[in-house]
């Protein structure tokens, strides 16, 4: 059984733990630096990336969260997680982990009456469900980025190596082939 340790400082976590329980993960919440042992998969969920930055801070979680990251462990990062991940933000002086060769636009759809739902391809798969809610979107992802999903001509999708860095909340779905492409990047 798979071991995926998932954020839960802040933001929409809870949905990732039962979508990746439903597929026969075991899940463990990361609130503290004894949270972080022996993980197979991590889950930097949505929520606001400027309050879960400073409180990976003020916990001790920054850095062991970025060895994690650069040791290969496969990342799975929706919406603010993509924004904690980005090497570059377009609209904001912040950076973060900065380990996924991409430029982000933070909430690039607008406030909350932005909000959208569609289906779209997604690594080969088709018509996956895609919840939009504040969203990012990827301006730029360097060559070595390996882009997934695009809406409306907008990387909304991207990996590169070990990190799955996406625009969109899949776990706010009923779709689940997401989540099973994250859980394929670790093996069997």
């Amino acid at each position: 059984m798979k071991k995926i340790g998932v954020l839960a400082v802040q933001g929409a976590f809870i949905e990732h733990e039962k979508m990746l329980t439903d597929l026969g993960c075991s899940c463990t919440e990361i609130r503290k630096r004894s949270d972080l042992c022996s993980l197979d998969g991590l889950v930097l969920p949505g929520g606001e990336s400027t309050v879960q930055g400073k409180l990976l801070q003020e916990l001790e979680l920054f850095e062991p969260l970025r060895e994690i990251i650069l040791s290969n462990t496969p990342v799975l990062a929706t919406c603010a997680g993509l924004i904690l991940l980005a090497k570059k933000l377009s609209n904001d002086p912040n950076v973060y982990f900065a380990t996924l060769p991409v430029m982000v636009k933070r909430n690039a759809y607008g406030r909350q009456l932005g909000s959208f739902h569609c289906t779209a391809g997604f690594a080969g798969y088709r018509d996956v469900e895609m919840a939009f809610i504040r969203a990012p979107y990827i301006e730029v992802a360097e060559p070595v980025v390996e882009v997934l999903a695009t809406v409306d001509e907008k990387i909304v999708a991207a990996k590169y190596r070990n990190q799955l860095g996406l625009s969109f909340h899949p776990e706010l779905t009923d779709d689940t082939r997401v989540h099973e492409y994250f859980l394929s990047l670790s093996g069997s």
